[in-house]
């Protein structure tokens, strides 16, 4: 579509220069400069989806749309924060880094979650950056457009495979690999591979300190770990399993994911197979409630139902109070941040190794 879309471009300009009196050449010089000017900018890119079909970009695009938060976010990281033109899943208060919270506010809020299809096709976007495999997983709150949906709309289609993907990923997500691979992937569609090359490279540092900080703990020694998703529900826990970025984050830091040997992303487990896991330590995972003051309620309140919960209240980390207060957003979507993480939950395990 953009390709139609650019010849039309310049048959209109050939056609405006003609009648007043201009040369046929200029056209083509245009053409040639904006090709070469592509091609500097290292275009054209092709990136694939979950299935592995491809979609290529001569251009970086110019109107961006995105389907929640951590999309929003890392466009601002790679300096494309400009090129947003909505998104779904907007950031609470509080959510975005705050070099970027300004900025993000400005974006228009199509969706307060899943966009609805035709707000989404209307957008005027060029590019649709999707965090999810499918709205259709959003718990049914809306259709996903087709693929010849977003065609006809002349709106390509780009997953962040680190959590799009992460269910069909073929074996542990134990490294940060898959996230990193996002951001220079989205680099080099928005034209930001540079920048993006920046963000790697501090998170690999990060990363990278931590695994040395941690060399000499064998892996049999590390503590366990339950992330408790405080906000799935009580009646019901959801693990964390080997495919979802918190496995990952989990494990770098220096810890053993109770649920590691489930494949998948997420799975519904039962408070008895908690018990039987006997964490040394639980994440209180809640969702960004827009203020400090409400996090921290719902952060107590995440406690508070494990130690007076029957089937919680005498385990090792309840007992001992080994929590970790951090929220489910920056352990389960992969991002910049991500490498953070890693680092808070390394240096509250192991302080006296990691600073």
């Amino acid at each position: 579509m953009r390709a139609r879309a650019w010849s039309g471009v310049l048959a209109a300009v050939a056609l405006s220069a003609t009648a007043c009196g201009g040369g046929g050449g200029g056209t083509s010089e245009k053409k040639d400069d904006a090709g070469a000017s592509a091609a500097a900018a290292g275009f054209p890119v092709s990136v694939t989806d979950c299935m592995g079909a491809k979609t290529t970009f001569d251009a970086a695009p110019k109107r961006i749309v995105t389907s929640n938060a951590s999309g929003l976010e890392l466009l601002m990281w790679l300096g494309a924060g400009d090129k947003a033109v909505g998104t779904g899943f907007p950031p609470g208060n509080g959510a975005m880094p705050q070099q970027y919270a300004e900025q993000a506010a400005k974006v228009p809020v199509l969706g307060r979650t899943v966009i609805p299809k035709e707000k989404l096709l209307g957008s005027g976007a060029d590019l649709y950056l999707d965090s999810f495999s499918s709205m259709k997983n959003m718990g049914k709150m809306g259709d996903a457009p087709t693929a010849d949906e977003f065609r006809a709309a002349g709106i390509k289609h780009v997953f962040l495979k680190s959590s799009a993907c992460a269910a069909m990923s073929k074996s542990p997500r134990t490294d940060l690999s898959g996230v990193e691979a996002d951001i220079e992937e989205l680099g080099k569609v928005t034209g930001t591979s540079a920048r993006a090359a920046e963000l790697v490279a501090s998170m690999r540092k990060k990363t990278g300190a931590v695994q040395d900080a941690l060399k000499d703990v064998p892996q049999d020694k590390r503590p366990t770990y339950f992330l408790f998703d405080y906000d799935a529900g009580t009646k019901q826990p959801m693990a964390v399993c080997n495919r979802q970025v918190a496995n990952a984050v989990i494990t770098q830091a220096g810890a053993r994911n109770v649920f590691d040997g489930c494949d998948g992303d997420f799975k519904p487990v039962g408070w008895e197979d908690v018990v039987a896991k006997n964490p040394d330590w639980i994440q209180l995972a809640v969702r960004n409630r827009g203020s400090e003051e409400a996090n921290r309620k719902a952060f107590d309140e995440a406690a508070e139902f494990l130690k007076s919960f029957p089937a919680t209240k005498d385990l090792k980390a309840v007992q001992e109070g080994h929590f970790l207060r951090i929220a489910s957003e920056r352990t389960t979507i992969g991002g910049v941040r991500s490498a953070d993480t890693v680092q808070e939950i390394a240096h509250t395990l192991y302080p006296e190794k990691v600073k």
